[in-house]
């Protein structure tokens, strides 16, 4: 597929995945929302725009709870992709009130400020470890060796999972990961399917286990439970236990590689952190902002809206642009420079609205764990070679970082 003629934005361009940035800036300066033909789906590019369509009611991240595929002139999925869009469409994200209010506010409560603060001391110490290892080894793949383990473990151990059954987790995420993507093809899909029906299975004997012999855990509370208002079925058990994993760690992995291969591209931002840590607060939020881990968020539009005079009909899908919202100069001075001391910084990379990231605090901790061990353990840390990038647009990354100390 290609883009439109006078359209930079191409998703499926090499070139353009591997900086888009530069894109973005024509669209934004070709005004506030585009049609994309090969998505079927409205661009918008403005970070004011996309903030105020985060917040919308208008829009939905479903329309099932009010329209029939039909009645919203949608074609329903085939009947072979049922495991994947089951295990997806009964998780909190994709779900819209009075379901998403429901569950949401049950997780809530594992991630309570008070919560997440009493993990900062068991992450710090993961960190730590990890870190400690691959300098103990001369270096190795940051991706592999710190980015992916330290989030991967922490949810697993907010869920309970015990450590013998966490190997396959990560390949689960990744391949249900592959169905978010614009158009993915039948492979993508095929490979989503086995993971749901794989992931949901190993759930559901977990959960079964649980309610024998409840722990100090996630799971445990869901199933403890006992306001019939809060009461999860099964089904929205599992789902949110895969999205909490999922959306748990993949933002951060990508923002731990993104963050660090823009570093080490800024030879000057990278040495003064190095020489004040107390500017890892502010450069994890720089970090995400520069190179957005989440490029693209969609929603459906329940209700006709109106963007600059363009309306949108009932039915229609809007792509939120969040890489280009994040370097849209109306908000942010001189955008395209990474500035590790940038205060002000309105960035989106966590959502906003009734579906913002109700793990971002968690992920800050984790972000700043493992940048404050890397900076303290291995101040000479330096790339071996320049990373791949991972061909995905929406949901971006490296295939690794191979770095030594």
């Amino acid at each position: 597929m290609a883009a439109p003629s006078d359209l930079a934005f191409d998703p499926w361009d090499p070139a353009f995945v591997a900086d888009p940035y530069p894109a973005y800036a024509e669209l934004r300066a070709q005004g506030r929302v585009r049609y994309f033909e090969p998505t079927d789906q409205w661009l918008v590019a403005h970070h004011a725009d996309v903030s105020a369509l985060l917040r919308d009611r208008r829009l939905g991240r479903t329309y099932l709870h009010r329209f029939s595929h039909e009645e919203f002139g949608r074609t329903p999925p085939p009947p072979e992709h049922e495991p994947f869009h089951t295990l997806n469409d009964h998780g909190m994200l994709d779900l819209e009130p009075p379901d998403h209010t429901r569950i949401r506010r049950l997780v809530s409560k594992a991630f309570t400020p008070r919560t997440v603060e009493r993990l900062r001391p068991y992450v710090r110490r993961l960190a730590d470890d990890l870190v400690a290892r691959l300098v103990a080894e001369g270096g190795g793949d940051l991706l592999r060796d710190v980015a992916e383990p330290l989030p991967v473990a922490v949810i697993a151990e907010m869920l309970g999972i015990p450590e013998s059954d966490r190997a396959p987790l990560r390949p689960w995420s990744a391949d249900i990961c592959g169905m978010y993507e614009l158009n993915p093809g039948e492979e993508a899909a095929a490979k989503a399917v086995r993971a749901s029906r794989e992931f949901s299975d190993y759930l559901r004997g977990l959960i079964a286990e649980r309610r024998e012999n409840p722990g100090d855990d996630l799971i445990s509370g869901l199933i403890a439970a006992h306001d019939e208002d809060d009461r999860l079925t099964e089904q929205e058990m599992i789902s949110t236990c895969v999205l909490l994993l999922n959306a748990g760690h993949e933002a951060t992995v990508n923002s731990t590689v993104n963050g660090w291969w823009a570093l080490f591209r800024h030879p000057g931002q990278l040495a003064a952190l190095r020489a004040d840590h107390s500017l890892v607060p502010t450069a994890v939020e720089e970090l995400m902002r520069y190179d957005t881990p989440l490029q693209l968020f969609e929603r459906w539009v329940l209700d006709e809206i109106e963007i600059d005079g363009q309306v949108i009909p009932r039915g229609a899908e809007i792509a939120m642009l969040f890489g280009s919202a994040n370097h849209d100069p109306a908000v942010f001075a001189d955008p395209s420079r990474l500035d590790l001391t940038r205060r002000d910084n309105p960035h989106i990379s966590f959502s906003a609205g009734i579906h913002y990231c109700i793990g971002a605090p968690l992920a800050r901790i984790e972000l700043a764990a493992s940048m404050t061990a890397l900076l303290e353990q291995a101040p000479a840390l330096r790339p071996v070679a320049e990373p791949v990038r991972r061909p995905n647009f929406v949901i971006r990354g490296l295939e690794g970082l191979a770095v030594e100390v």
